[in-house]
């Protein structure tokens, strides 16, 4: 390993572990298979991992026996290392001094460190405190963001070290989080649009029903088999009687755009103050659109990053049932 590089060895969940790493001088790893000898090869780990955790995805065991091998044969004597605890805000930089061990009662495995310096997380640029940001239990801190951790560390419980000035200014400081929060919320619309396109027809059809509802209306979704060009029926009473009368048409083909020949066919017949949706995951072609502007009939056209926008508008007002079909969670952005 290039001696500029740092291995990051959390302390657990919470870093609930932290006094352990420090006081017994000390980075450990709970696999939950028990000893695993240096020379085992992934795909023996894998075997392990998937008898000790079967309700685990293959997509998880893949990376915990990655993490598995790594801390049993990529970390070496003389490599440096780093954990972090949260509550002080500070890193904690040592060396690695002994290969692994196994210890039964705690079902660890062991590696001794001999801690040396810390680094106070506010004294680290956007970008590096970024880098550092990474869920995973066992990763690499490599390049500018090694560097400057070493830049600004100090002795373990040195007052300079805890209690350092920000290194960027406020406006540097300002736009590196700017640029990072547009980076996450671009990231997070990409999965969500992802995850929305897994969907089947059906589960497509639902959750459309289910911005409706969580609008305010009733809305009824057509009887499986049943196609008649409209798959959503929604109003205010649920029965149609009272306007607006909402028809959906729910087209889930991503990569397949709809043409005018197929809006023109979804608003034939309707009537005076009807209203209607078409929500196509493969976007609409130009005539496609242009025959929606100039349709008597109210029409709105909805894709997927519109879908994406109104699930994320509506997603409180969902139903359980609703909710199920696309699980999300609230994450909190600090602002300015």
């Amino acid at each position: 390993m290039s001696s500029d590089v740092i291995w990051m060895v959390r302390a657990g969940k919470g870093a609930q572990w932290i006094d352990d790493f420090l006081d017994d001088g000390m980075v450990a790893i709970h696999f939950g298979i028990g000893d695993v000898a240096p020379d085992l090869e992934k795909p023996k780990i894998l075997e392990l991992l998937h008898q000790a955790f079967p309700s685990a995805s293959k997509g998880t065991t893949a990376v915990w026996a990655s993490q598995v091998r790594r801390f049993q044969t990529e970390i070496k004597v003389g490599d440096s290392v780093a954990t972090y605890d949260p509550t002080r805000r500070l890193y904690f930089l040592g060396e690695i001094r002994s290969p692994s061990r196994y210890d039964a009662e705690s079902g660890w495995s062991i590696k001794d460190v001999s801690w040396s310096q810390q680094v106070n997380r506010d004294a680290l640029s956007t970008s590096t405190r970024n880098s550092l940001g990474s869920i995973a239990t066992l990763f690499t801190i490599q390049d500018s963001a090694a560097a400057e951790m070493r830049r600004n560390a100090g002795p373990i419980g040195s007052v300079q070290a805890a209690d350092v000035p920000l290194s960027p200014d406020t406006d540097t400081s300002i736009e590196d989080e700017s640029v990072v929060l547009q980076d996450v919320g671009t990231k997070a619309r990409e999965f969500l649009e992802d995850r929305i396109a897994k969907l089947d027809w059906e589960q497509m059809q639902e959750l459309v029903a289910e911005i409706l509802r969580a609008m305010g209306y009733r809305a009824r979704v057509a009887p499986k088999g049943a196609d008649r060009g409209v798959d959503i029926i929604a109003s205010p009473d649920g029965l149609g009687l009272q306007e607006p009368r909402i028809f959906v048409e729910v087209k889930h083909r991503p990569g397949s755009q709809i043409s005018a020949d197929q809006v023109r066919s979804f608003i034939g017949g309707r009537q005076t103050g009807d209203r209607c949706l078409y929500v196509s995951t493969g976007g609409f072609s130009k005539d496609a659109r242009y025959e929606a502007e100039r349709s008597s009939i109210p029409l709105t056209l909805i894709t997927l990053p519109e879908l994406r926008e109104l699930l994320t508008e509506y997603y409180d007002k969902f139903t359980p049932a609703g909710a199920a079909l696309i699980p999300l969670e609230r994450i909190y952005w600090p602002i300015s």
